[in-house]
């Protein structure tokens, strides 16, 4: 079957009809869901907003290095409350209460006439104007560090916020130097163990005056002092003679010093010499010990050998007078007469000689008694 355009173009226009009624019901599902939804953000933000009010409206946070006093102002116990609330957040009925935060940690108070060379974060004041014991003005730096030990009694005795500082340390920090600080004269505040002492009253003094309000100084420091020009340049003359004093009394005793040092020198030099001179007469007499020793004991040695040899010729003496010592003898005699060809002897009369008569041969030339 053939169509013509017209049924094409009615199909077309029953098609885009169809699309259109359903973006329209996927629009119309779209807008009921958001209108829903919108519903549900707008509780979630009014709780929101809500807690967030109540939040700032009825807490205050006390940070780490603070301390927080509560004051009820509606209520059954009205007033200043003694608990003291440490870090946190903490609940506070709006208008009824009301926490006040006073500082933890250290604070300091700088006494001085150079803002520039004090800390940062720090309550700067005059630097404290002096009078000395000697009738002289000084303008004295001083660093006064102090902490907040009873906060309930910071709050009660001396105000809430900074009045811890003017209505508590301030008024009495000069006054206490003053005190302490003038007893000292021009000279002494260059003296640093003194001027140290002097610092430490003042800081016993402070605290003497400020244990009733809570507040304890823990040091004070003493930076630095100046005088008047012409009170400074005079000290700096004096010093300069002291100086002088002193340099020269330094060097006597140096040069008692160095004599001291000389003598010991020369005397350890002489105990040298003496300890060597004892130890060369030691060797010296060692040496002859030695050879007076060596002497005696050649000498014993020597009698021996000589009493040896002497023993030797008494013994062989012995021997020789002995049994058969004749016959060694007519030996030796006979030994004589070896060798000899003719012997003359006489014959007859007193000394007459028979050779052939032996016992009286042997009584002539005493060789025992014959026989």
């Amino acid at each position: 079957m053939i169509r013509g355009r017209r049924d094409f173009d009615d199909d077309d226009e029953r098609g885009q009809g169809t699309v259109q009624g359903a973006k329209k019901a996927a629009a119309d599902r779209l807008f009921k869901m958001l209108r829903g939804t919108g519903k549900k953000i707008k509780i979630g933000l009014g709780l929101f907003f809500g807690i967030m009010i109540a939040y700032f409206m009825c807490t205050t946070y006390v940070k780490p290095n603070e301390f927080g006093i509560k004051v009820v102002k509606i209520g059954i116990h009205r007033g200043v409350q003694k608990e003291v609330f440490g870090s946190g957040l903490h609940l506070v009925t709006p208008t009824m209460q009301q926490m006040f935060r006073l500082p933890r940690d250290f604070q300091v108070l700088e006494l001085t006439n150079y803002p520039e060379t004090a800390a940062s974060k720090t309550t700067i004041e005059r630097a404290a104007h002096i009078q000395t014991s000697d009738g002289f003005f000084v303008d004295v730096d001083v660093s006064i560090v102090y902490h907040i030990e009873d906060p309930y009694l910071v709050f009660t005795k001396v105000g809430p916020g900074k009045l811890y500082e003017d209505n508590g340390i301030i008024p009495k920090a000069e006054p206490a130097l003053k005190a302490t600080l003038g007893e000292l004269t021009t000279e002494e505040f260059y003296n640093s163990p003194k001027r140290v002492a002097k610092a430490e009253n003042a800081k016993n003094l402070l605290n003497a005056e400020l244990k009733e309000k809570g507040i304890v100084v823990d040091h004070v420091l003493v930076r630095y002092f100046v005088y008047s020009p012409e009170i400074q340049k005079n000290i700096e003359e004096k010093k300069l003679k002291d100086q002088l004093v002193f340099t020269n009394k330094s060097a006597g005793r140096a040069a008692a010093e160095e004599a001291i040092v000389s003598k010991i020198g020369q005397e350890g030099k002489a105990n040298i010499i003496v300890r060597l001179q004892e130890g060369e007469a030691y060797v010296a007499r060692k040496r002859g010990e030695i050879d007076q020793y060596v002497r005696t004991k050649r000498a014993e040695a020597d009698l021996l050998v000589q009493l040896s040899e002497a023993q030797k010729v008494k013994l062989r003496n012995d021997a020789l007078q002995g049994a058969g010592a004749e016959r060694m003898v007519g030996l030796k005699m006979a030994d004589v007469y070896k060798g000899l060809e003719t012997i003359i002897l006489p014959s007859d009369g007193a000394g007459g000689i028979n050779p052939l008569d032996l016992d009286k041969n042997l009584k002539l030339f005493d060789i025992g008694e014959g026989k």
